[in-house]
């Protein structure tokens, strides 16, 4: 057992992250529509730098393009978590159109890690919003 405990405390060790599977009731779609605008914010701000950067300019540049990409891998899994965990048959029945909602959402997310385009990143706040109000719908 010792040999054992002393080769566990030798290995490598990283953080993990997730949502209980535990039927909570805890879901709420703000912080994938927190994270969707900040992609668009950030879209907008790259777009606003000027053509001839300055070492700033260039390093806000990378700045900007790295939280876009963070945010728009956060708004993915957000989605994800509601669509896995919160979302259930019942209302693929009553919202016909959430699995194609869903599914263009989460492309919208990779779209938006790979390119800097405000249509792409304003119809990702947009789709968010419509999973959003689908959510509220079936809250009541």
């Amino acid at each position: 057992m010792k040999f054992l405990d002393s080769l566990i405390k030798l290995l490598p060790t990283r953080p993990v992250f997730a949502h209980c599977d535990i039927p909570c009731g805890i879901y709420d779609p703000h912080n994938a529509q927190l994270a969707a605008k900040t992609v668009l914010t950030m879209v907008k701000k790259i777009s606003e730098l000027p053509k001839e950067k300055s070492l700033n300019d260039e390093n806000n540049f990378v700045r900007m393009v790295k939280v876009k990409e963070e945010h728009a891998e956060i708004c993915k899994r957000e989605v994800l978590i509601l669509w896995t965990d919160y979302f259930k048959a019942e209302h693929l029945e009553k919202f016909l159109d959430l699995h194609d909602l869903v599914w263009k959402t989460t492309k919208l997310c990779s779209d938006n890690k790979r390119a800097v385009d405000e249509a792409k990143a304003q119809q990702l706040v947009e789709s968010v919003d419509q999973m959003a109000d689908i959510f509220d719908q079936t809250k009541k």
